[in-house]
């Protein structure tokens, strides 16, 4: 009879097992650092575009072009929420119609519905009829009498849609009121095409939609994706490109909203694109651009509008409320210079 208890025994039958694990060991290392190599060598890859009235860039690690891929993406995205577009489903909605809603629009009215509510109506997608009174929407009138913007702001605010849960139609309360998705439809964009990249597996990727942004792993480079913030300095143009300072972000998004592009001045006065759906006028605040990062882009972009609309103060307020947030916001100060307020957690993601 073999006696097991016999420490010599014992410690033979331990040398024997780990004898045996030293190769599977060393097969896995080897593996995991040629996997390493292999993704470490795997090319990025770009793709570039026109979608909603503007331009969109992917920069994604990984052997197969996605373009198509990706502009079939936001293909289903414009035929939803572009105003351009007279079949989109917001087009239906505001003729009067009552079109069956996709889990898409759902989607995203869902989280506008919820935005709203949170900002106190600052963030409101059915500001559309004061956007095109003072000339900033996709019909360009008149700027309005203060008679007009009173008879406008009738019609506006989310609390006069009701939404169907079961039959997934949307109603108005006046048939005059019209749905605009173009403060949170890029940044959604952004959310859909980052889905295609996860969808195959990609692990480190940019997707950029006119300002709007995911980021995703590693650049090129092997560091986190830098993404500027630019100055707000009148620029309808479009071009001034300095820089007031420069983010590392991955595994977040990132949207910016400011009225330093698209504005006018008439009798002396500037008017900004961002109408404030309380008063029915352009804000008036000191915040010049609001940065906002965010889990997801839908959120980051509905939010930059909101604290436009809000100003710095209500702004920070949310934020408090909302600690997976961080903004970075640019203000004119008592003398009417520039100066930054951003979110502590922001700190050791500003470039020095």
């Amino acid at each position: 009879m073999t006696d097991n208890t016999n420490p010599m025994t014992t410690e033979a039958r331990r040398r024997k097992r780990l004898w045996w694990q030293v190769p599977f060991l060393v097969f896995l290392i080897l593996g995991t650092i040629y996997i390493v190599r292999q993704q470490q060598s795997m090319p990025y890859q770009k793709n570039q575009g026109f979608v909603f009235g503007t331009t969109y860039s992917v920069t994604y690690q990984g052997e197969t072009d996605l373009q198509t891929e990706i502009e079939a993406a936001l293909k289903q995205v414009d035929d939803e929420f572009s105003m351009f577009n007279e079949q989109s489903t917001v087009s239906r909605i505001n003729r009067g119609e009552k079109p069956v809603l996709s889990q898409m629009f759902l989607e995203v009215y869902r989280l506008a519905k919820s935005v709203n509510e949170d900002t106190e109506g600052a963030f409101d997608i059915t500001v559309a009829p004061l956007v095109n009174a003072w000339g900033f929407g996709f019909k360009h009138e008149q700027m309005p009498s203060a008679a007009q913007v009173d008879s406008l702001r009738s019609i506006i605010g989310m609390k006069d849609l009701s939404l169907d849960e079961q039959a997934h139609v949307l109603a108005k309360k006046d048939l005059r009121m019209m749905l605009d998705f173009s403060a949170i439809a890029k940044g959604y964009g952004s959310d859909c095409v980052a889905k295609v990249m996860k969808k195959h597996g990609i692990k480190n990727f940019m997707v950029e939609i006119g300002g709007e942004i995911v980021a995703r792993g590693i650049s090129p480079s092997r560091l986190p994706w830098r993404i500027g913030v630019t100055k707000p300095v009148d620029d309808s143009l479009q071009t001034q490109q300095e820089l007031q300072t420069v983010l590392n972000v991955t595994d977040r998004a990132m949207a910016t909203s400011g009225n330093y592009r698209n504005f006018y001045y008439k009798g002396g006065r500037k008017y900004a694109h961002t109408i404030d759906p309380h008063t029915g006028y352009p804000v008036q605040h000191s915040i010049l651009s609001a940065t906002v990062l965010a889990d997801d882009c839908a959120t980051a972009d509905a939010y930059a509008t909101s604290f436009m609309v809000m100003g710095i103060d209500k702004a920070k307020a949310v934020l408090e409320r909302h600690r997976d947030m961080m903004a970075y916001f640019i203000y004119s100060d008592e003398k009417g210079d520039f100066a930054v307020w951003y979110s502590p957690s922001l700190k050791d993601k500003i470039e020095k």
